[in-house]
Formats: structure tokens, C-alpha cells, sequence
């Protein structure tokens, strides 16, 4: 079996190289030793490396020869005994890439199916797993690119809080890939002899003949190079080899720096000389330079090509978006130099194609560089990384159509708050209630999070207050609107939810007000009788209350113990001083009588419309609540009652318009006049 790092026709060693990694037979000893657990063998292995040094290929590597059906496609007998681990069940592989912590400690209870309801159980169930007497094995990759969004900490986060009480638990296994600066803290506090670490930079796991072979198979056209006379010839391929390893070294990025070299070199082979020293690199830094000086072009215009990239969130840029941000971040047109430098850029950049069905036609074509380590070097040569951030942002902002971020693209809309958060911006733009409603929850969620809360005003804290009924609910785009304008209702921010309400007309809801009082045991809708008042009742909300409730009137004056009930106003809110006993209740004919019904859980009410016949009721809305629900009502109008532990709160319920045939519209003798603008107050927020 060979591949594109197994060197053809190389005499056949005492042992064959693993087809994947083409070496790295003192980690792979090291690893192989872990999974077989013998005696004296650490308990927790920490992986790590500077970018490009190739950690996350060995793990891809070590993890085929633990996988029961991958093994079965391998000559195992020709590979170093000690490097092959033994034929056990597969290990658990949560992957933290783009998750924050509390959600991959979520994927690892899944995965195991504990009964945890809390992260905090999550230890000491894995701990009472091994009843069979075999240890919980778990390999953690990818924590350098842990968290939603860039720039949020969350790596640390990852080590700190599921790492490092994973390792302490002595029934687990722990095998992590982690950055360097992390490497010491997650093994600090293990007894002697429980942690390595494996630092594929050091000395000792040093791999030069790997990293030839590495280079050599890349350099062969039978493993799709063109034929060229350094390619093609075998000894000269070799002397190639070893010079772009030697230069490359066998330390920092040395992996990505050979693969990046020879990459350059056969995207663009005029004008290479194997002979000439100069031309070969010792860094990824220098291969972006080296390369571009081959191809004629300065090496700040690559660089600027490839500064949004570097820059970018998530798995890459839409490819539209590639010309105006480097643009931005060069502070000069880059549109030509873009047009004419596919050639330049070509070794460094990968395109990434998205599937999904619900990822517009614009976006599902992203492009992205070929590794982390190529962001690194193009990061480090950008003198102001906040500014650069910042003309991002600002040209995010202007690429919203209409300045309605229900129109924006995907990656504007979700991945701005990333953008701005790294240029020091997102405070100023956390004052947009549309934003809140239309972007992604989970990474406008993390960012946010990432602020200290003395930079956040308050419609900033409603919405990180909101947060996680937003991401826990999963809720489309207008259901998250109109938990937000509950929520701004509730934090006496009207202004906010007006915005909402005007920006989207077909909420479900509006709500009309919101008390805080502790202790509601129940709601109820009511008719109340002003004395000698003729006309029709006073629709009114009853809530039954602690005695010691502002405003609120004892059902019985004589029992400290008993209940009281707050009375208000219906639609407006205004607390009413009034004899609970001219309060009458609606009849259950009354109830049944209405257009609209309810049914409540825990956490939740669901309204519906009544059918004609039975069983042809059709859902409304439903409204889920961050606290439990203690009381419910409806009224015939439609106006929903909601107590919780924090309160009580008035929704007016708006059943979707019906569906309407298209036909013409009817014709009028004369124009309908033009509705009278609005004055601009405290509602007429910007929306972008």
C-alpha cells in the first residue's frame, strides 16, 4: 500500500513506514505504548507542536491503526511491532474543532450516553463507566481550533475545564492534541509518571529521514507531480529532497514548510534551479516570499491576497468576498492584482464546497488556505491585525443590502461579530436588535461572552441574557425575534422591541407588558365591574401572589398565610386596586367559545387555532420560557398570560395572515392617500 508520503522505489527497510505518515516511528512507539497500557506506560498523553509540524497527521495516522476496520486494509505485519497498538475497541474521538467546551463535554456524554443532566456530573459518571475493568479511552483532537469564534479563549477554556478533569479522573485514558502554551498546565498536577508529553518540535521525536521520504513522494509523478527532470529522475529527486529538508529543518512548521515548498515549486517549476540554495526555504513565512519573487510578483501583494483569509472565522471566505476585503485590509484596489494572481496564490489556498441545501447559491463555494500554519505567517507580517480587523468589519457592514440584516449574506451576517470583536469594535455594534435576531446565535453568543460586562450597555445584556434560550432552542430567525422582544419588554428596553415589531411585522407575538414579582402561583383572565359603571367590564389579569406582593390584595385579611392577587389592567399593564370578589372569571363555555387554545409544559405554551371539527386544530406559536412556568391563561381577544418564576407577562397572540390567492387587485377610482411618515424618536434606531 503506498501514498503520497511513501517514497517509490526506495529499498524496502527492515520495516515498512506507516503509509500515512511516512515516519514518526519514536511518537508512534510512544502512542502505541499508551494504547496497550503497559507497565510504566503514562496514563494522559499530551500532543502538541508549533503549527505545520505535522501533530494533527500523526494522530490522523495513529488513530487508523486504533480503528478496527481501517487496520484490516493494513500489512501490519510489515510495520515496527512496537508502533502498532493492539486490536481493541475503537477509542472515543470528540472532535472540539469549532465547539466550545460545555458542548464538547455534551459530545462526550452523548457519545458514552450518560445519564448526566449537568457538566458537572459528567466526570464522575465516565469515572463508574469501567465496569468491566477496562479504563474509558478518549482522544482529543484539534484544541487549537476549539470555539465558534476566533479570539474568544476558547482552547484555554477546552484544557481548563474538560482536559484537565478528565486526566484527573484515574479510569481515563487521555490521549490530547493541545497548543504548546497549554501542554505544561494540563499535565501539571498528575502524579509522577501519569502525563507525557510529546512535543514533535523537541530533539527527541526528532524525524529528518521522515521528512525526506515527505518530501520525496511529493516530488514523484506517481503521485501526480509533472514530469520534470528533478521529478522524474530518482537520484535527483532524492538529492532534491534531503536539500528542501534540510532547509526546511526539523523543528517548527518543518512539515508544512517542505510540503509548501515543493507545492510552490510545481505550481510554478520556470525559473527553479535545484541547485541554487537560495530558492529553497526555511520557513512558511519564507516560502510565501521565496515564491512570490519566482513568479515575479513584490511579496506584500501575496501577503495582501491572502490577509483575509488569514483573517477570516469559520471554515473559509465566500469567494465574492475575497477582492473587497483585501482591498480593505490593503487600503488599495487589490481587484487586478486578484484577477492576475490565481497563479501566485494557487499553492497556499483550497476551495471548500458546501453541500447543504439551505446555504445560498452565492456561498456554497468558500475558499480557504491550505493550513492553519500559512494564517500564522501571514498574520505576523501584518503590522496593525486590529486595524485590519476593522476595515473588515466596515466593509462588512456596507455589503448589507439596505442595511436589513435579514438580507445580508450568511457570512456577513454571522461572522461579522467575530470580525469586530477582533478589532476591539463589537460594543458598537451589540445595539442593533435585528442583528440579534437574524445572526447565528452560537458564535454571536460567543462572542459576546467574550466581552468583559462592563463594555456591554443594555440591550447588549438582554441579548446575552436571552443567549442561551436562543441557542438551546435552536429557533428559526423570527421565533428568536420575538423572544427578543419579550425579552427587551421585560428588561424595560420598549424601544428595542419596537424596533422589532416594526422591522418584523409577522411576529408572532406581541408583548403588550411584563411586572417582575416573585412567587406567582398562577394567572387567570377576568372581567371587572367599575361600581355603577354601565358599560362594558375591564378586561383584567389576575395573579395570585405572596401577601407581601406591591399593590396586591389578600384573598382572605384575617390569615397572614393565605394568598393575595395582583390585579392589572389587561392590555396595558396598570396595576388595578380592586375587590377581587367583583372579579368574574370566564366560563368554560366562554373558553371554549374562542378562536384560540393553549396547552402548557414545563418550560413552555403552545396556542392553537380551534378547528371546525375536532382534531383539525393547528399549531400557532409556541413560546419557550428560560425559567419554569407556574400559571397560564388566554383570553378570548387572544391576549396570552405567562407567569414564571420571574414574573408575569401580557402577549398579544397574531395567528399567521391566511394565504391569500394571487389575483389582481380590484380597481379604484382614485389613489389611496400616503400614509403619514413616522416621527423619528427613540425607535428610530439604526439597523446596521
Amino acid at each position: 500500500m503506498t501514498s503520497p508520503t511513501q517514497a517509490p522505489g526506495q529499498a524496502k527497510a527492515t520495516y515498512e513506514p506507516h503509509p500515512y505518515i511516512g515516519g514518526r516511528n519514536a511518537a508512534l512507539r510512544a502512542l502505541a505504548a499508551w494504547r496497550m497500557e503497559w507497565p510504566g506506560a503514562p496514563r494522559v498523553v499530551i500532543l502538541t507542536g508549533s503549527p505545520g509540524t505535522g501533530c494533527s497527521r500523526l494522530l490522523t495516522g495513529f488513530l487508523m491503526l486504533c480503528d478496527p476496520e481501517y487496520r484490516k486494509g493494513l500489512d501490519l505485519d510489515a510495520f515496527d511491532p512496537a508502533t502498532v497498538p493492539p486490536d481493541l475497541p475503537a477509542p472515543a474521538v470528540p472532535s472540539v474543532a469549532g465547539l466550545t467546551a460545555a458542548q464538547a463535554l455534551w459530545l462526550l456524554a452523548d457519545h458514552h450516553e450518560l445519564s448526566a443532566t449537568r457538566t458537572a456530573d459528567i466526570f464522575p459518571e465516565l469515572g463508574q463507566l469501567p465496569s468491566s475493568g477496562r479504563p474509558v479511552t478518549i482522544v482529543v483532537p484539534d484544541v487549537d481550533r476549539a470555539g465558534p469564534v476566533r479570539g474568544t479563549g476558547e482552547p484555554a477554556r477546552v484544557v481548563r475545564d474538560v482536559l484537565k478533569p478528565l486526566a484527573a479522573v484515574e479510569t481515563v485514558r487521555l490521549l490530547a492534541e493541545v497548543p504548546r502554551e497549554f501542554a505544561a498546565e494540563l499535565a501539571e498536577g498528575l502524579p509522577s509518571g501519569a502525563a507525557r508529553i510529546i512535543d514533535l518540535d523537541a530533539p527527541e521525536w526528532a524525524d529528518p529521514e521522515g521528512l525526506v521520504r515527505q518530501a520525496e513522494a511529493l516530488l514523484s509523478p506517481q503521485f501526480g507531480a509533472p514530469e520534470l527532470p528533478f521529478t522524474t529522475d530518482p537520484d535527483a529527486r532524492r538529492t532534491l529532497a534531503e536539500a528542501i529538508a534540510r532547509h526546511a529543518g526539523d523543528g517548527a512548521g518543518s512539515r508544512l514548510t517542505a510540503h509548501l515548498a515543493v507545492q510552490s515549486i510545481l505550481t510554478h517549476p520556470e525559473g527553479f534551479d535545484p541547485a541554487d540554495a537560495g530558492q529553497l526555504p526555511g520557513s512558511a513565512g519564507e516560502v510565501l516570499d521565496l515564491h512570490a519573487q519566482r513568479l515575479g510578483a513584490h511579496p506584500r501583494t501575496l501577503r495582501q491576497i491572502l490577509a483575509p483569509l488569514a483573517l477570516a472565522e469559520g471554515d473559509g471566505l465566500p469567494v465574492h468576498l475575497l477582492t473587497p476585503l483585501a482591498s480593505a485590509v490593503a487600503e488599495r484596489d487589490m481587484s487586478e492584482d486578484i484577477a492576475r494572481g490565481m497563479l501566485l496564490v494557487a499553492p497556499f489556498i483550497r476551495p471548500v464546497e458546501r453541500a447543504d441545501e439551505d446555504v445560498p447559491e452565492g456561498e456554497r463555494t468558500l475558499v480557504a488556505l491550505q493550513h492553519p500554519g500559512i494564517g500564522e505567517a501571514v498574520r505576523a507580517g501584518i503590522p496593525n491585525v486590529a486595524g485590519a480587523q476593522a476595515r473588515i468589519a466596515m466593509e462588512l457592514l456596507e455589503a448589507v443590502p439596505d442595511q436589513d440584516w435579514a438580507k445580508a449574506g450568511e457570512y456577513v451576517r454571522d461572522r461579522i461579530a467575530g470580525h469586530t470583536l477582533a478589532a476591539g469594535l463589537l460594543p458598537r455594534l451589540l445595539t442593533d436588535p435585528n442583528l440579534f435576531a437574524q445572526a447565528d446565535p452560537v458564535l454571536l453568543r460567543a462572542a459576546v461572552e467574550a466581552l468583559p460586562a462592563e463594555q456591554l450597555e443594555a440591550p447588549a445584556r438582554t441579548y446575552l441574557r436571552t443567549a442561551p434560550l436562543l441557542t438551546r432552542t435552536q429557533a428559526p430567525a423570527m421565533l428568536r425575534a420575538a423572544f427578543l422582544e419579550t425579552a427587551f419588554v421585560e428588561d424595560g428596553l420598549p424601544e428595542y422591541a419596537a424596533v422589532l415589531r416594526r422591522s418584523l411585522p409577522d411576529l408572532p407575538w406581541h408583548t403588550l407588558w411584563s411586572v417582575p414579582v416573585a412567587g406567582v402561583d398562577g394567572v387567570t383572565v377576568g372581567k371587572l365591574a367599575e361600581s355603577g359603571d354601565e358599560g362594558a367590564p375591564r378586561a383584567v389579569a389576575v395573579s395570585v401572589v405572596p401577601q407581601d406582593a406591591p399593590g396586591a390584595r389578600p384573598l382572605r385579611a384575617d390569615d397572614p398565610e393565605a394568598p393575595a392577587v395582583l390585579v392589572h389592567d389587561l392590555t396595558t399593564g396598570a396595576v388595578i386596586d380592586a375587590d377581587p370578589a367583583r372579579i368574574q372569571r370566564p366560563s368554560e363555555d366562554e373558553r371554549a367559545a374562542g378562536p384560540l387554545g393553549f396547552s402548557r409544559g414545563a418550560d413552555y405554551v403552545r396556542v392553537w387555532r380551534r378547528g371546525a371539527q375536532t382534531g383539525d386544530a393547528k399549531i400557532v406559536t409556541a413560546l419557550i420560557s428560560a425559567t419554569p412556568v407556574t400559571g397560564t391563561d388566554l383570553s378570548a381577544e387572544g391576549i396570552l398570560l405567562l407567569a414564571t418564576e420571574g414574573g408575569v407577562k401580557a402577549l398579544r397572540i397574531r395567528p399567521p395572515r391566511p394565504e391569500t390567492p394571487d389575483v389582481p387587485a380590484p380597481r379604484t377610482a382614485e389613489p389611496e392617500p400616503a400614509p403619514a411618515p413616522e416621527a423619528a424618536g427613540p425607535d428610530a434606531l439604526p439597523t446596521a
